[in-house]
């Protein structure tokens, strides 16, 4: 697997927030989540654009080879057209390439994932191109200094082949519609008939106790329900990279799995929460930090707006 990863010129940090909302203790706000400072699109800038710039760092070889385009997003250009088709001929991909999006939050690289190896393993594709782009802040009201001190914008790509089959374990996947209201978009679709405004119900609202209280009763079940389907236990695991959610909740959940610091991912200071984009950017990150190493078996862990989670194993 090829691993690629984009983020928005524009820098919001916390010294900017403490300049709009002087009555919030941003500090405070800093020590707990551990985010310090989050990259945002500019106004006319998407989540489409983002796709095009990462997907600018693949080598033409391999856009040649690509045969189908996976695009995960929660801010897609339009209602219609699926952006992966917009996206398939922005960057050349060839016109007997599949394409489609699918709109999943911060579970949306396990079950991208998913889609991926049962496309390679069933022959429908033998190169699968796997997007992910997000940039919820054109969803967050300028007052929302709680959700714009978390969330940030950025776009990955991972280059799947049939030969990396054999490196993707078996999935533990999971939904609780009942969770929808607790991290929602309520407006603006069909629920709304498409009528467009600005009022609250149009923008981002998130449940932070209750979407606390699923992560912290989910997580641990969904881990060790893939740790069993895969025959493995903790100790067999070389690194653990869990949706990054921010550093309070990982840190809970470190706790709850019973992982060790040195074999857990933590790290939103510069980026914030980037939504789907946050495992392959993380897995992205180890490489070059030398955390981790080709042969190592890790454990991936996604969770968040549905709800929904899932769980795999890969090999690097």
């Amino acid at each position: 697997m090829k691993f690629f990863v984009e983020y928005p010129e524009n820098i919001l940090s916390n010294s900017n927030l403490e300049d709009e909302f002087s009555d919030v203790d941003i500090n405070r706000l800093e020590k707990k989540l551990g985010i310090k400072k989050r990259r945002i699109v500019a106004k006319n800038e998407t989540a489409l654009d983002l796709a095009k710039k990462v997907c600018s760092k693949i080598s033409a070889e391999d856009l040649d080879q690509i045969d189908f385009l996976l695009y995960c997003t929660q801010t897609p250009e339009y209602f219609l057209p699926s952006t992966a088709c917009v996206l398939q001929n922005e960057i050349g991909l060839r016109k007997t390439c599949g394409a489609f999006d699918f709109n999943l939050g911060c579970s949306g690289y396990i079950y991208g994932l998913a889609m991926a190896k049962s496309f390679l393993q069933s022959g429908v594709a033998t190169k699968v191109l796997f997007v992910t782009s997000e940039t919820y802040s054109k969803h967050l009201h300028k007052e929302d200094w709680s959700n714009r001190s978390i969330f940030g914008d950025a776009a990955t790509a991972t280059i799947i082949e049939d030969k990396d089959v054999k490196k993707i374990g078996l999935f533990d996947l999971g939904t609780d519609g009942e969770g929808a209201e607790n991290l929602i978009v309520k407006g603006g679709a069909g629920k709304s008939n498409f009528e467009q405004n600005f009022e609250r119900d149009n923008l981002f609202f998130m449940n932070g106790p209750e979407v606390f209280k699923f992560t912290l009763e989910n997580v641990p079940i969904t881990v060790q329900s893939c740790l069993d389907k895969n025959g493995k236990s903790m100790e067999d695991i070389d690194y653990v990279i869990f949706h990054q959610a921010n550093a309070y909740m990982l840190k809970k959940l470190r706790k709850k799995v019973n992982v060790s610091d040195e074999k857990f991912y933590i790290n939103v200071e510069s980026i914030g929460n980037t939504v789907s984009n946050t495992i392959p950017i993380a897995i992205d990150d180890s490489l070059k930090r030398g955390l981790i190493k080709s042969g190592d078996c890790l454990l991936l862990c996604g969770f968040g707006v549905g709800y929904s989670w899932g769980s795999t194993l890969i090999t690097i």
